[in-house]
C-alpha cells in the first residue's frame, strides 16, 4: 500500500500509538484522540503489537487466505493448451465449460490473450561494420534560429508580431562511423554542394587524426550530395580526392 510519507499511521506512527498504550498508560480511547484514529483500530495495532512485535505493525496484503471460488489448475490448463492450438475464447469457453469472462482473465494471466504471443517475436536484427571507417553515415539536421526567449519568459501574448521572421536557418552536418560510433558534427551556413563536401572532407581529415581510413560514405538522395560540374557527383569526386584508400559512395 502506497502511504504518504507524513500520515500519522505510517508504521512508525503505529509503533508510537500502542507504546503510548503499552508502555506509556493511555487508554486505547486517549490514544485514539492523540493519534487522530478510533479506539477499534487502537485495539488492534496493539494486539498485533502484543503478538508479534514490531513487525506485526508491517502492512498486510489484503488478499484472502483462501479462493474456493478459483477455476481448478486443470481447467486453466486446458485453457492454455487449446490456446495453444489457436482456439478463439468462446470456442475454449464452450470446450471446458467455462465463462468466456474466465478465460480472458486466465488468457490475460498467462499472457496469451493476443494471437501474437502464441509465435516468438522476431530477434532484433542490428548490422554493424566490423572495422572503422568502412562506412561512415552523413545526414544534414535543418535547425531554426532561435533570436531571443520566447513568450513564456517574456510575457508577449503567442499572437503578438514574430520578430524573429528571416532570421534563417542553421544546418547541422552529422557523419557517423558505423563500427566505432565516434560522430563528428559541424553546422554549416547553408545546404548547398560547396558545405557539404567542404563538411566532407573535413570529416575524413578529422577521422584520419584518429587513423581511421573511410572506405564507404553512406548518405541520403539529398541535393547537395547528387550535384554535379560535368562529371560524377561533387560527393563522389570528394570522396575519392579526402580518402587514401578506394572509397564507395552509398545512397
Amino acid at each position: 500500500m502506497d502511504t504518504h510519507k507524513n500520515a500519522p499511521l505510517t508504521p512508525k506512527g503505529r509503533e508510537a500509538m500502542v507504546r503510548s498504550v503499552v508502555e506509556g498508560g493511555l487508554s486505547q480511547a486517549a490514544a485514539a484522540r492523540r493519534f487522530n484514529t478510533t479506539p477499534k483500530t487502537v485495539a488492534k495495532w496493539v494486539k498485533r503489537f502484543r503478538t508479534e512485535g514490531v513487525d506485526g505493525l508491517r502492512d498486510r496484503s489484503s488478499r484472502p487466505h483462501s479462493l474456493p471460488g478459483q477455476t481448478p489448475a486443470a481447467a486453466c490448463a486446458a485453457v492454455e493448451a487449446l490456446r495453444r492450438q489457436r482456439y478463439t475464447g468462446k470456442q475454449i469457453a464452450a470446450e471446458v465449460g467455462i465463462a468466456p469472462a474466465t478465460v480472458s482473465r486466465i488468457l490475460q494471466r498467462l499472457g496469451l490473450n493476443k494471437l501474437s504471443a502464441l509465435e516468438p517475436a522476431e530477434p532484433v536484427r542490428r548490422y554493424e561494420r566490423e572495422c572503422p571507417g568502412e562506412l561512415i553515415h552523413i545526414d544534414i539536421k535543418k535547425l531554426g534560429r532561435i533570436g531571443s526567449v520566447e513568450h513564456r519568459i517574456t510575457g508577449r501574448y503567442p499572437g503578438a508580431v514574430n520578430r524573429h521572421h528571416g532570421i534563417g536557418w542553421e544546418f547541422v552536418h552529422v557523419c557517423i562511423d558505423d563500427a566505432s560510433r565516434v560522430a563528428f558534427v559541424q553546422v554549416m551556413a547553408n545546404l548547398r554542394k560547396k558545405g557539404a563536401v567542404a563538411f566532407l572532407e573535413t570529416a575524413v581529415a578529422y577521422y584520419a587524426r584518429l587513423g581511421v581510413r573511410i572506405e564507404r560514405v553512406m548518405t541520403d538522395n539529398g541535393s547537395c550530395y547528387r550535384s554535379r560540374l560535368s562529371g560524377p557527383p561533387a560527393s563522389a569526386s570528394a570522396c575519392a580526392k579526402s580518402s587514401p584508400v578506394p572509397t564507395h559512395q552509398d545512397h
